[in-house]
């Protein structure tokens, strides 16, 4: 008999401040009662690298094949999968259908592997509206970009 995996919710958002400029990621995971949120950012990235690294961070957090469902406002993210793109893209050596190279591919990879450890199903949320979770993970990702200025170089 095969362990149930655990069910885990994972909000995620990307914030940058010019694009490129210094960028932000926050992430909300939930199980059960359980919460924690995550952040982190870069000087000099885009929004997209952002919207893809928190929910890369959000899912290397888990210690054990789970089935997740992930909440972002990023239709880059999100209908990469919905839509399959991210699988053609693999099968074609990271070019797009006009034979362009994929960008952003370092972070495809990795979100392409965790999705294979992990049973993810992707939702799009609308955002800056009235959702508390995704709005929370702005405000993570705008934090942590705030942090980066307060660091001296």
């Amino acid at each position: 008999m095969s362990e149930e995996k655990k069910r885990i919710v994972l909000y995620t958002d990307g914030a940058c401040s010019g694009n490129p400029g210094a960028g932000g990621w926050g992430a909300v995971l939930l199980y059960g009662e359980h919460k924690r949120e995550i952040s982190g950012g870069e000087a000099e990235t885009t929004n997209n690298r952002m919207e893809l690294t928190a929910v890369i961070e959000g899912l290397e957090r888990l210690k054990y094949p789970c089935e997740v469902d992930v909440y972002s406002d990023s239709a880059y993210t999100v209908n990469a999968f919905t839509e399959g793109w991210v699988y053609g893209w693999a099968k074609n050596g990271w070019k797009k259908g006009d034979g362009k190279a994929v960008l952003n591919d370092d972070l495809w990879k990795r979100l392409l592997s965790l999705t294979q450890k992990h049973e993810v199903t992707f939702h799009k949320v609308k955002g800056h509206a009235d959702n508390e979770l995704n709005n929370h993970c702005d405000f993570l990702a705008r934090q942590a970009i705030l942090s980066l200025a307060k660091i001296p170089n």
